[in-house]
């Protein structure tokens, strides 16, 4: 016997998962960038739809407004995809133009993700719940996105 470390096997699933990263690594950083979007979509709405089964009301106003209005089944879900459009350009571009892209990128989505926390803050006729579980979704949607696509970006350009 010897008195090394045992190897330990990697298991199905690391391996499927190392397969998959090393895959969205080659791939264009739009297709990363729509890829991680639905992805974060999905959670995000999912994450609404818990709120909401557990009570939390889902009615907010935009600022200017008299009273607050549904937020949708599906409405985080849309959210999440219209406001990602922007971070694909940004990717897009910080890979073609960015010295470092990923590093950019992270940077310029953290802080485009602590503004828009103001958002559900300043959101009146809100219950205060439905302002936490807006904030907290901006926060899952960006924790979805942003390190998958800037993996991406670590990895060449596109």
């Amino acid at each position: 016997m010897s008195a090394t470390t045992p190897q330990t096997r990697p298991t199905t699933s690391s391996l499927a998962s190392a397969r998959s990263a090393r895959l969205l690594d080659t791939r264009p950083v739009w297709l990363v960038g729509v890829l991680a979007t639905l992805a974060g979509a999905v959670v995000t709405e999912g994450f609404g739809l818990i709120a909401r089964g557990v009570g939390v009301p889902m009615e907010a106003a935009s600022p200017g407004a008299t009273e607050a209005a549904e937020i949708p089944v599906g409405g985080f879900f849309g959210g999440v995809l219209f406001w990602a459009v922007v971070g694909i350009v940004l990717a897009v571009a910080l890979a073609r133009w960015a010295k470092r892209p990923a590093r950019t990128f992270v940077v310029t989505t953290v802080v485009l993700t602590a503004l828009s926390m103001a958002g559900p803050a300043v959101a009146p006729h809100t219950a205060t719940s439905t302002q936490v579980v807006l904030a907290v979704s901006h926060l899952v949607a960006a924790a979805v996105i942003i390190p998958v696509v800037a993996r991406r970006l670590s990895h060449g350009r596109p």
